[in-house]
């Protein structure tokens, strides 16, 4: 099967991306600013400035701009508390960046399923893993079977929608455990009238790739209330630098702050946040909409607590009922120049991941082999969209 960007078919139509950038406000104008003035590494005014605006943005006191969201994720997790050989919660379907992370703290996942509705981590199956498989000892949380402490819960909002917070905010104070959310696909989303970032968690950690609802190209941003938690982070992502002006370091730190030409691109990026969030949000109606009544295919749900931004617009398709699986999906509209993608293989089957302790059963892998993203560009035409509605529902 070929991938998203080779093997373009020679059609006479022009090839409709799934996701791109959208690039309509001051990124010339702020990338120049710092070419004359020589700020263009990590240091420099826009980094400061995008992490004030990041921050306001979604309702949080403090925010701390770094080089990707998976550094984002290690180093949120690290200053949670989580140590070497520990276990961390986590989405099973996800982005396997989600999953890596907690690698690279040097812990390990623990894959909590999806419940059917909404296609979020399941609060149930967090608080049965808990209640059953786990016991306090000394005020920490330790797997039974394994006797390895629990140290965090990472709960990963995907395709623009909300996780539950709520629940998993309760077992969490319950079994004393913080929450570092992974919201790589969710900013601008709302929770319960607020922003995704703003609910108090201990940290959310943001992607600003080049196919996110925002982008500085490449980027992440931890983002916290808690001024103790956005120091150590801004520490540890300055190679933890004791001295302002020797080079003085007590302990291993990273190299991961966000540079001020990607900064400076993020500032203007985030001056249109409303309106692309606005955009993606017109754009998932009409696709609602239009294939909302169509046999064998089942629009994304939107879960009644929030409001979404749709990062992907993802359908279901039920094969036998539509009469063609995902993949014959896939393939035709890729002759026809319109790219879509699958689902994330679920962690619990990657090749890398499955030797982890998996919580469930199977609505992740029942997902993963039915479920297709379709064109959903911040800046895709009306026109654009209808094509892809067109050559989705009316097959040879």
């Amino acid at each position: 099967m070929p991938t998203m960007s080779e093997n373009r078919p020679a059609s006479t139509e022009e090839f409709i991306p799934l996701s791109v950038p959208e690039l309509r406000g001051n990124e010339w104008l702020y990338l120049k600013e710092c070419l004359d003035t020589g700020w263009v590494s990590s240091a420099g005014p826009f980094v400061e400035r995008f992490e004030r605006q990041i921050a306001a943005a979604v309702g949080a006191a403090h925010a701390v701009a770094v080089v990707n969201g998976s550094a984002a994720l290690q180093i949120a997790l690290q200053v949670a508390g989580v140590k070497p050989g520990d276990l961390v919660l986590c989405s099973d379907i996800t982005f396997i960046a989600s999953a890596n992370a907690i690698r690279y703290a040097n812990a390990e996942p623990v894959l909590i399923d999806c419940e059917p509705d909404y296609w979020q981590i399941d609060v149930n199956l967090v608080r049965r893993y808990l209640s059953e498989e786990c016991e306090r000892r000394d005020g920490q949380v330790f797997e039974r079977a394994r006797q390895r402490r629990v140290s965090a819960i990472m709960p990963v909002h995907i395709l623009g929608h909300a996780v539950d917070l709520a629940p998993i905010q309760a077992i969490a104070a319950e079994y004393g455990l913080p929450v570092v959310e992974d919201a790589a696909e969710a900013l601008g989303t709302v929770y319960r009238g607020r922003r995704i970032g703003s609910h108090g968690t201990r940290a959310t950690c943001f992607s600003f790739n080049g196919n996110k609802i925002l982008t500085t190209g490449g980027g992440g941003a931890i983002v916290t209330d808690d001024p103790a938690v956005a120091a150590r982070a801004k520490y540890l992502t300055t190679q933890a630098k004791d001295d302002p002006v020797e080079y003085i370091h007590s302990e291993i730190g990273y190299n991961y702050r966000m540079p001020n030409m990607l900064a400076a691109f993020g500032c203007a990026q985030l001056e249109m946040l409303d309106s692309y969030v606005e955009k993606k949000r017109e754009i998932a109606a009409r696709y609602a909409e239009a294939l909302g009544g169509v046999k064998g295919l089942s629009v994304m749900p939107t879960p009644p607590y929030g409001e979404s931004t749709y990062w992907l617009y993802t359908i279901k398709i039920d094969a036998e009922g539509f009469g063609e699986d995902w993949r014959g999906v896939l393939r035709r509209l890729t002759e026809l120049n319109i790219q879509t993608r699958p689902l994330w293989e679920p962690m619990h089957m990657s090749k890398v991941h499955r030797d982890c302790r998996f919580v469930g059963s199977t609505i992740s892998e029942n997902l993963y082999r039915s479920c297709l993203s379709l064109p959903c560009s911040v800046g895709l035409s009306p026109s654009d969209q209808d094509r892809v509605i067109r050559a989705l529902v009316q097959r040879k």
